[in-house]
């Protein structure tokens, strides 16, 4: 009886201790699984901060706000802007599809004596 109780003790005790370290390891691999997807993001959000950041300072150039005035069709004070319209006669759309030619109607009688 005592060295089934012994018996019993040290597969619990083994246990206890399999637990112990088990469930940490799981935890610690998790972990590092964690670490390595956060540093690939954080790795991606810096160059893309560094992208947006020269974007910013290309922003703040002479040469870059006079081009996004001009594609806003923006002048200068003394400028004056022209533009060229289409000549009114020109078309400037596609022309509409033909409508459909219309269903001819015939009585019954045609219809039965074309079939035969």
């Amino acid at each position: 009886m005592r060295g089934r109780a012994g018996l019993a003790f040290a597969a619990l005790a083994l246990a206890g201790v399999m637990a112990l370290a088990v469930f940490p390891a799981k935890a610690v691999l998790a972990q590092r699984h964690d670490r390595a997807q956060l540093a690939a993001r954080a790795t991606g959000l810096a160059a893309q901060n560094s992208a947006l950041q020269d974007r910013a300072a290309q922003l703040q150039t002479d040469a870059e706000i006079e081009r996004l005035a001009r594609q806003y069709n923006l002048v200068k004070p003394g400028e004056e802007a022209y533009f060229i319209l289409p000549r009114p006669d020109a078309p400037t759309t596609v022309a509409p599809p033909a409508p459909p030619p219309a269903p001819t109607s015939r009585s019954l009688w045609t219809r039965l004596r074309s079939i035969l």
